[in-house]
């Protein structure tokens, strides 16, 4: 089955909901790779070595999508919205752009994180109610941009485009 590209950027809803999708599905890497990771490190309660079991799944997670977005420009959940990641050009991503956005992608969550941090929060409502109005900001921040570019898109020289699969010919 062959694709068709649009020149039309996706909604920022689509964007939005491949994300949400996409945190499902990493809910499943996420819970594999700890589960290897305290096996292997014969971690036997959860804050033992919680700061390695962060670095390694910042490291799985990098692989994940560094690997998708460098080989096809799409993740299991952007194919299922028919999204694809390129750059400027309209070019397959590089390695090094993959995980230049990768890298870029985390100011999703980092002005938030920063804030639980720096106001030494531990309710799990004031956290999630961090990061929520974090998302929120940020996507503010790509309606204000003219083509409703996200910040790590634009810094990294990247796009995504709507892919949708062209339509099978009868018989």
């Amino acid at each position: 089955m062959s694709e068709a590209s649009s020149t039309e950027a996706p909604s920022l809803m689509r964007r939005l909901a491949s994300f949400m999708y996409e945190g499902v599905l990493l809910f499943g890497i996420v819970f594999v790779a700890g589960y290897l990771f305290s096996a292997l490190t014969q971690q036997r309660h959860a804050l033992q070595g919680q700061h390695a079991l962060q670095g390694f799944l910042f490291i799985v997670l990098g692989v994940y999508f560094i690997w998708f977005w460098s080989h096809g420009g799409q993740t299991v959940a952007m194919k299922a919205w028919h999204l694809r990641v390129v750059d400027r050009q309209r070019q397959p991503l590089t390695q090094g752009r993959a995980a230049l956005r990768y890298l870029l992608a985390w100011l999703w969550f980092l002005p938030a994180l920063l804030s639980v941090w720096l106001m030494d929060l531990h309710s799990l409502g004031a956290i999630f109610g961090s990061l929520g109005a974090g998302v929120a900001a940020y996507l503010l921040i790509a309606r204000l941009h003219p083509s409703r570019l996200f910040l790590h898109d634009v810094l990294s020289g990247c796009q995504l485009i709507t892919e949708q699969p062209a339509l099978k010919a009868k018989g």
